[in-house]
């Protein structure tokens, strides 16, 4: 499905049109209005007062067969006016009980922007992401002052962790999460005006000819609202799966592109410096470099400024794709070749997962 969204100017009605059926939507953009930022050419913005805004605080993440707590809502009063020169996010994980998960988990926190018919239907945007260290607890924080129109009045915050231990487990008690989003006052040098998702978090499996990464990232077009001068992309991306072909999608070094209008930007998605960066302390393989992501560390979004490649249009199109590679080690392979880790070709939950890469993509229009 390719979706075109309309960001429009402060006070104006926000608006979508799909051009074509199937697939799942983004969220819908957020504009300058609710944070009290004037997008007229002439009205400046006003400096909002210090604050801090204490969100989730040690929620109890877990799950136990009967008892699924692996996602957690809590509702938090950010600030409706004013510019904020900075705004840090600050993360943490504690140990319930004494007792964190084993294990290196998948994290991610994002606001809630639409509700479906059921929690999985939601649509979130994704704020920060980070992988759980293994059985210790940790910190980090997060630059977020450009998701400044996102962070505006009052919001359902969404913190979920991919664990599968909890209390009475051998393995741990889960992790006890907080949030805090530290906000200074002043006009920061470039004033965000609206925030519109790409891709909302979702995953494609990487190297099946039967599932394209295209089928879950269409190619998407955005429209920049009116006193928009800049925009720049701020993406997701890490890489999970192993004892595939190449040990992909998580011990794979891979290029990764952005292509905004006619202009390709490539990265490669490959941590090399998991051993200082993450936390300390930890057992298991948190040195080893992965794609994208450490074992106790933040995940570094690519920021790209795509100011150059708008040529002055009011919209842009913005697809997304990985350098060609095809899994041999899959159940349905031809012909199974390439194990990494000596395993059969079926997907046991374990030594061999499906590859995949886990993405989500927002687009920052600025004054």
């Amino acid at each position: 499905m390719r979706l075109v969204w309309t960001l429009v100017a402060l006070g104006s009605v926000v608006a979508c049109s799909s051009t074509t059926g199937g697939g799942s939507a983004p969220a819908t953009p957020v504009d300058g209005g609710a944070g009290g930022v004037d997008a007229g050419a002439d009205a400046g913005p006003a400096g909002g007062e210090d604050t801090t805004v204490e969100t989730f605080a040690k929620a109890h993440i877990y799950f136990t067969g009967s008892d699924n707590k692996r996602t957690v809502d809590t509702v938090a009063s950010f600030p409706a006016t004013g510019a904020y020169a900075s705004i840090v996010l600050h993360l943490s994980l504690e140990c319930p009980s004494g007792k964190c998960d084993a294990w290196d988990r998948f994290g991610t926190l994002g606001v809630v922007t639409q509700k479906g018919d059921k929690p999985e239907a939601d649509t979130v945007v994704e704020v920060a992401r980070f992988m759980t260290p293994y059985g210790v607890g940790g910190k980090w924080d997060y630059d977020v002052t450009d998701l400044r129109p996102l962070l505006s009045g009052a919001l359902t915050l969404r913190a979920h962790i991919d664990t599968w231990v909890g209390p009475g487990s051998q393995y741990g008690n889960g992790w006890a999460l907080s949030a805090s989003f530290e906000m200074k006052g002043g006009v920061p040098d470039r004033l965000p005006l609206a925030v519109a998702p790409v891709w909302t978090m979702r995953q494609g499996v990487y190297g099946d000819p039967k599932k394209p990464l295209r089928a879950s990232f269409a190619e998407q077009t955005v429209a920049l609202p009116e006193g928009a001068t800049a925009a720049s992309l701020r993406t997701f991306v890490t890489g999970h799966g192993q004892g595939n072909l190449a040990n992909c999608a998580e011990f794979c070094s891979r290029k990764h592109t952005l292509t905004v209008g006619a202009t390709p930007h490539v990265q490669t998605v490959w941590r090399t410096d998991c051993a200082t960066t993450a936390v300390p302390g930890q057992k298991g393989t948190y040195t080893l470099s992965r794609a994208g992501w450490c074992p106790g560390a933040d995940v570094k979004p690519w920021t790209l400024d795509v100011t150059p490649d708008l040529g002055g249009a009011r919209s842009v199109k913005v697809a997304y794709d990985v350098e060609a590679y095809e899994n041999s080690c899959r159940p349905d392979a031809a012909t199974c070749t390439g194990c990494s880790l000596g395993t059969a070709c079926a997907y046991d939950g374990g030594n061999h997962t499906e590859p995949y890469y886990a993405v989500s993509t927002v687009l920052v229009a600025f004054r």
